[in-house]
């Protein structure tokens, strides 16, 4: 007869129990709605037993154990499903983050995204039958020999130090390891959803084979399920990609991956985007440069980035010379500088450009404009005295938050600091990251410390703005550099009429236009505020008597600087509304025998079925005003 021992719950309370209870039984007995426990801290899986006395816990599935726990779960019944279909599958160590799994797999032949329903359908009737799932705790050592016919999975083992324990699960005709236990009873994998099948390098690394891979979402309770879904099917609606080709804003050729081709409508916003900030910059007296798109390879070997970027690079020979496609614009405008002598009495000196930048990204990255290779930098380099630091960080972002606040942004702010493979003295980097922390503090700004994450020549605060769908994207950067100006020796005449080298700093406040115009289209769902719209209004005629009218009413439009649109065509006034609305153009007017009688509009806002009775000059006042203001509001 087995003895008994002494557990210690979380309140503190005792309880007697036989040796080698499990904490699948000691759960049950308490109605503990637990999907993993921990004895003396360690976690473990339910049917680990309790061999001594032990301070025992447990975590139920909104837990961060029991997240990992049931994610783990749907991952195991993901693998049994697919090799149900197909036995000769080998899987790679699943993967996850936050909410989000995934499985790479070598297959036979390519899934389909129409298997994804047979593999939830077969899921499901698994959990319904309840079936059981072996466990193990084995070391690195042992399971490699568990694993010694897949390679994707021993490649993942032989990460890790030999004697580690891992969590060994056996469901149906599949095995797998995880580093965390796994939840073992089916029916807390009930709220998962898979969402796609897509090919996936193996390690990420394109000179690796290409793998297939499913991916899934796994929550604790149906409401999250659902409501995550419902974000999904929102998200695939504001999709830049899709709105961008419904739209005509901007297109892609496999003859050059990751390099947009913007078509009119897409220009006229990023053209927009463009005047917007330099009219903003010219107020600040920004004077605005251009450097040239390549520069010899010596030239990034001085400025640092030879070292610390060049895998990112893209490289050409110009007469037997080594060349590169500029990956930034800072060492252009460091040229620009010590072009001339510099007086104390020119500094600041505020020099801003809209450059195209070239960064290598891997194929798998891209994505449409939100991850290019190719991209315009809004980009500004402020030299300065160390005694104008602060005052000049404080108006860089002063300038960044006019800007996100016409766009209606909220955002976070965050003080990146010196990374590994830092550039320079580490006095100067405390300077430098002390400097760029008391203007946030002198500001008011709340901020988090990401440890690590500056960039090689200097500490930097990093905007994050929040788009529609509460999704964060890190767009504006302040950054504070001692140390190329060092590189380049760069130079101003002091007031002592010494040498003194100045202070530079990185300002974005787009960021990338590109990828800035990718989120706004997002952010709108394609329906832009009236100053950014390609197209701002559309005359529709009610029939081919009215088409003189309305040319009439387009010439006039046009000359007061409206972007205007006319549709003629001898078609129902239904359609013409519909397709104007597809268009998500500002402003509809429709033209017939009253409106050019007596001049006046039956106005349609976009996505609004009431139309508003305005006189011409009303109406084009309020135009002339929208776009002055650019305001987001409409009448």
């Amino acid at each position: 007869m087995s003895k008994e021992i002494e557990i210690v719950l979380p309140d503190g309370s005792k309880q007697k129990v036989r040796e080698n209870t499990t904490l699948f039984e000691i759960k049950n007995q308490l109605q503990e709605d637990a999907v993993v426990g921990s004895i003396d801290g360690e976690l473990v899986d339910l049917s680990t037993p309790v061999k001594k006395n032990s301070e025992i816990a447990f975590y139920d599935c909104t837990s961060p154990e029991g997240a990992t726990a049931i994610c783990q779960l749907v991952s195991l019944l993901l693998e049994e499903a697919i090799k149900a279909q197909h036995p000769e599958a080998l899987f790679a160590k699943p993967q996850r983050e936050d909410q989000t799994i995934w499985v790479d797999l070598r297959v036979n032949q390519p899934l389909s995204a129409l298997a994804l329903k047979d593999l939830e359908y077969h899921i499901k009737k698994r959990i319904k039958a309840d079936a059981k799932i072996e466990s193990l705790t084995l070391t690195v050592s042992e399971a490699k020999e568990i694993f010694k016919d897949n390679e994707l999975k021993l490649f993942a083992l032989s990460e890790l130090e030999e004697n580690r324990l891992v969590f060994v699960y056996s469901f149906g005709d599949v095995t797998e390891f995880f580093l965390e236990p796994a939840a073992l009873e089916l029916a807390t994998a009930k709220y998962f959803s898979l969402l796609k099948v897509s090919g996936a390098y193996w390690q990420g690394n394109p000179d690796n084979e290409m793998l297939q891979r499913v991916t899934g979402v796994v929550f604790a309770e149906k409401a999250q399920l659902l409501a995550h879904l419902d974000y999904l099917e929102e998200s695939e609606k504001r999709s830049h990609q899709k709105l961008g080709k419904e739209l005509d804003l901007f297109m892609f050729s496999e003859e050059a991956p990751g390099m947009p081709f913007y078509l009119e409508n897409g220009l006229i916003i990023r053209n927009e985007l463009q005047k917007f900030l330099r009219e903003l910059q010219a107020k600040y007296d920004y004077k605005e440069v251009k450097t040239p798109l390549i520069l010899n390879q010596r030239l990034w070997e001085r400025s640092g980035h030879w070292d610390h970027y060049k895998n990112n690079m893209y490289f050409t020979k110009v007469a037997d010379e080594d060349y590169a496609l500029k990956p930034m614009n800072c060492p252009g405008h460091c040229l620009i500088f010590k072009d001339r002598k510099r007086s104390y009495r020119d500094l600041p000196m505020r020099m801003a450009e809209f450059g195209q930048v070239h960064r290598h990204e891997f194929s798998g990255a891209l994505n449409g404009l939100l991850r290019v290779r190719t991209f315009c930098q809004d980009d500004a380099h402020i030299f300065v005295r160390r005694d104008q630091i602060e005052q000049e960080i404080a108006l860089a972002l002063k300038i960044i938050d006019e800007v996100y606040k016409i766009f209606g942004f909220e955002y976070a702010v965050e003080l990146s600091t010196r990374p590994d493979d830092f550039m320079g003295e580490i006095e100067l980097w405390d300077e430098a990251e002390a400097s760029l922390g008391k203007v946030l503090t002198d500001l008011g700004y709340k901020y988090n410390i990401n440890e690590g994450d500056g960039t090689f020549y200097g500490p930097k605060i990093d905007i994050y703005i929040k788009d529609a769908l509460n999704r964060s994207h890190q767009c504006a950067t302040v950054q504070l550099d001692f140390q190329m100006p060092g590189k380049f020796d760069l130079t101003y005449i002091d007031e002592n009429n010494q040498a003194a080298q100045p202070v530079m700093i990185h300002r974005a406040v787009f960021g990338s236009l590109d990828r800035f115009l990718g989120i706004l289209i997002e952010h709108y769902a394609g329906a832009f505020p009236f100053w950014l719209a390609p197209k701002q209004v559309a005359l529709l005629s009610v029939a081919q008597a009215h088409d003189t009218g309305v040319e009439e009413l387009f010439q006039e439009f046009h000359a007061a600087g409206i972007r205007v649109e006319k549709d003629l065509r001898n078609e129902k006034l239904g359609k013409k509304i519909r397709e104007a609305e597809l268009r998500k153009i500002p402003y509809i007017l429709v033209i017939g025998d009253k409106e050019l009688a007596d001049g006046s509009f039956a106005v349609r806002k976009h996505g609004s079925a009431s139309v508003k009775q305005m006189s011409k000059a009303e109406f084009m006042d309020v135009l002339k005003q929208q776009a002055l203001e650019k305001n987001h509001q409409s009448y």
